[in-house]
């Protein structure tokens, strides 16, 4: 498992620039970079242990029928496993014109919502292909991954793990303006 943490005083902005056109630059205790498949037990591991909060921006989810151990399935049901626990979980799908992302989004979605998770869609003429997840107020994980075989199995992924509730709640943000322009289920 290649794991890097990096402990920083000054955080640096982060790819993920299109929280406005400002540039920040925020501090954050510990940055963790996970790739390829050291994705999974990471993800798996911290939505296990959230305790409040559960906000997540996916572009791609797929749910398996015929795979029940399979890592994306994992990690929808540990969405649901939070939801029991008395953890607020709330998602954001893409959906429009790609219709084999839009099939499974909305069998994702299907099952979250029939769980008691609320799922909000991004309006059909906007693309939203961006992976975050948030934590609790503090954590924050973003990068390639979608949740799907290909991108947990088989592609080059990188992501990073960002612990600082500064810069959560500049996500927390982006998140929110996203889930008010964001349709329900």
């Amino acid at each position: 498992m290649v794991k890097k943490i990096l402990r920083f005083n000054l955080f640096f902005l982060f790819l993920f620039l299109f929280l406005s056109s400002s540039i920040y630059a925020l501090s954050a205790h510990e940055v963790e970079i996970i790739t390829d498949k050291d994705y999974f037990p990471r993800v798996h591991q911290i939505l296990k242990e959230a305790k409040e909060s559960i906000q997540i921006i996916m572009f791609e989810a797929a749910y398996y029928e015929k795979y029940p151990d399979s890592p994306s399935n994992i990690l929808i049901w540990d969405l649901i496993e939070a939801k029991k626990r008395g953890v607020r979980v709330e998602v954001i799908l893409e959906i429009g014109t790609w219709k084999e992302v839009d099939k499974k989004n909305i069998n994702v979605a299907k099952i979250l919502s029939n769980n008691g998770i609320n799922v909000r869609y991004d309006p059909p003429s906007i693309t939203t292909h961006a992976k975050l997840i948030i934590i609790d107020k503090k954590i924050s994980i973003l990068g390639s991954n979608n949740w799907t075989y290909y991108s947990l199995h088989k592609n080059n992924e990188v992501s990073v793990i960002i612990t600082s509730e500064k810069v959560a709640f500049e996500l927390e943000k982006y998140f929110k303006r996203l889930w008010e322009n964001s349709y329900g289920w």
